[in-house]
């Protein structure tokens, strides 16, 4: 009889891990990057191996696995595709309907997933009449994987008067329509009503509350400006989405007084379980307020760029640049990648999502930290100089390889030959 000591065992055991390990076929390996994992709390080199759309395996070393096709991430950051929970593609040529199936609204492939982008929300531009056009040209053709925020407006965010109207804003047909396509509607949407009451938003929290859903919020236009206090502390529940955060507009109360202290009610709010969601776009994200804020430690629950045409070529360029601006402003990179990934998953409910588990969908995104001098611009063109900046160097969707900035997935090409 054959006794095994501990150490005899403990080696076995190795040994037949390597066994199984070389042995083991994958479609790709993603060998030698740094994983960042702020749900299961990793932050260290690993290994993963992907088969069939699935994270099949992460450990230590998998260089003996073979796979189709194997990824030297080195020095790279590998981390949960990013989720962008804040943007307008609702594409279309209607004219005069600013982000509801028209020209301010974005399709989303050609602007998602070179910045690591796989997942986005998009923020209302649909209401319960339109949802199902915005299903069938959008949602159901793109690569990313786009979700919706579904306006309190039947006709979405059609701008100017069709999103001041009371008759149109109709809380049970909006949580019927997100309770018919409840796969692809992930909360509701309320924006740019400038009335001196509260009825939109107390209409958009009981289609919500109906739906089993967060409502997202774009507050201001009333004049004088309605009540922060009251609608962080008494009209929103916990769960739901204050946008803009960092904002300085007309007709709203912004989150710091005139000395830079960030508003009582806000941080009450942030322990009350209220969102505060960065949404940069074209005008809503200034370092006069983000500053100060952050530097009292509110910082943002989730990162998201409200990406549209009159964002995208401005301060707010992509998600990476908006997560690089949050670096800047010291918030940790592991905080900066939740913030922009298993958060995110969490707010929208879909947890199946933002981390890198064995068995979870493989949206992965492998970054690049440069160090260097950086300018990051807001959206009052005041420069904040930052010196790292994340860039993307290869996005990955249902496991398979969807962009490529330097071709880390392709074979060599030998000029000489």
């Amino acid at each position: 009889m054959i006794r095994l000591t501990k150490n005899t065992f403990f080696l076995f055991k190795l040994l037949l891990f390597h066994v199984t390990i070389i042995g083991q076929h994958y479609d790709m390996l993603l060998l030698n990057g740094h994983l960042i994992d702020p749900k299961n709390g990793i932050n260290e080199q690993m290994d993963v191996a992907i088969d069939q759309g699935i994270i099949v395996s992460i450990e230590n070393d998998l260089s003996g696995a073979t796979a189709d096709k194997i990824i030297d991430a080195q020095d790279l950051l590998v981390v949960p595709g990013l989720i962008d929970i804040h943007v307008h593609v609702f594409h279309g040529t209607k004219p005069h309907r600013y982000l509801s199936d028209s020209y301010g609204s974005v399709a989303p492939d050609g602007f998602t997933l070179e910045s690591g982008v796989t997942t986005v929300v998009d923020a209302g531009g649909a209401g319960w009449r339109n949802f199902r056009t915005f299903k069938e040209q959008t949602i159901d053709r793109s690569i990313t994987r786009v979700l919706a925020f579904l306006n309190i407006v039947g006709h979405g965010m059609a701008g100017g008067a069709y999103e001041q109207d009371l008759y149109d804003m109709d809380p049970r047909l909006t949580s019927m329509v997100a309770n018919q396509f409840k796969s692809d509607i992930v909360g509701i949407k309320l924006a740019h009503f400038s009335g001196p009451d509260w009825v939109p938003t107390q209409y958009s929290v009981e289609a919500a509350t109906h739906s089993g859903l967060p409502v997202m919020i774009d507050f201001g236009g009333s004049q004088p400006p309605l009540s922060l206090d009251t609608l962080l502390l008494q009209e929103l529940n916990p769960g739901d989405i204050f946008t803009h955060a960092y904002a300085n507009v007309n007709g709203r109360i912004p989150i710091v007084d005139a000395d830079g202290n960030v508003l009582p009610e806000v941080f009450k709010a942030q322990g009350k379980g209220i969102v505060f969601d960065v949404g940069h776009g074209g005008g809503s994200f200034v370092f006069e307020i983000a500053v100060p804020a952050t530097k009292q430690g509110l910082f943002p629950t989730t990162i998201s760029t409200d990406l549209h045409t009159g964002s995208m070529n401005g301060g707010m360029k992509d998600m990476t640049n908006v997560m690089s601006k949050f670096l800047a402003l010291k918030m940790p990179l592991t905080d900066v990648i939740a913030a922009s990934t298993w958060l995110p998953a969490k707010v929208i409910q879909k947890t199946e999502l933002g981390h890198l588990s064995t068995g979870a969908i493989a949206d992965i995104t492998l970054l690049k930290l440069e160090k260097g001098k950086f300018g990051f611009v807001d959206t009052k063109k005041k420069k904040l100089t930052g010196n790292q900046k994340l860039i993307c160097e290869l996005t990955i969707k249902d496991g398979k390889v969807v962009y490529d900035l330097n071709g880390l997935s392709s074979q060599d090409w030998d000029i000489d030959e």
